[in-house]
């Protein structure tokens, strides 16, 4: 006698839907391959805006997205800027902290975990020297990032420390970061003279 797991939407994640598309991947890994897309306009001095809708996986373009995301990046006044909108920098800061808390949210649903209450904190040092150009020697990007995760739920503490490390093997984000990617920069350049 075989016995059947019924599986239930657990912490806001669609549980039977998240095996099924484990399921679909596995069976046809071809759909795995997605890309996404943003795209940003400077508005004026270090105000720019970024639009974000489509994306191609699963085998095709998505079309559930019917209004864009928009999101305005700017530097503190400090730094040249008028603060209308978080610095580039700290767009990553929570990237990374989004990434880690969305794969943990879904590896805790797979794994019959409840959680009550999920927070992050993420810093990021960063040297101006080398953004500036005045030392060659520093790197422009954070030198280090430091999360900090305080994880309540329905599990001894190990059990939600690993989901934690579990969330952060699976990050893309993570990844991207610790292991570096390919950035290709093309420019399609009109003079005005």
């Amino acid at each position: 006698m075989s016995e059947t797991t019924t599986r239930v939407a657990r912490n806001g994640v669609d549980v039977p839907t998240l095996f099924a598309t484990l399921d679909a991947v596995k069976a046809s890994p071809e759909i795995a391959g997605f890309q996404f897309r943003a795209r940003n306009t400077w508005i004026s001095g270090t105000h720019n805006r970024t639009t974000i809708q489509g994306f191609f996986g699963a085998g095709q373009e998505d079309t559930t997205r019917t209004e864009p995301f928009t999101y305005d990046a700017d530097h503190p006044a400090v730094l040249v800027g008028t603060g209308k909108g978080p610095t580039p920098v700290e767009f990553l800061l929570h990237a990374v902290a989004a990434c880690l808390t969305a794969g943990l949210a879904n590896i805790a649903a797979a794994r019959g975990i409840t959680l009550h209450r999920v927070e992050s904190t993420v810093e990021g040092d960063i040297d101006l020297l080398g953004i500036l150009g005045l030392a060659a020697d520093v790197r422009n990007g954070y030198r280090q990032i430091r999360v900090h995760f305080e994880v309540d739920g329905d599990a001894s503490a190990e059990e939600l420390a690993a989901l934690v490390e579990r969330s952060r093997r699976r990050s893309a984000v993570y990844d991207v970061l610790t292991n570096g990617t390919d950035v290709v920069i093309d420019v399609a350049a009109t003079p005005s003279r």
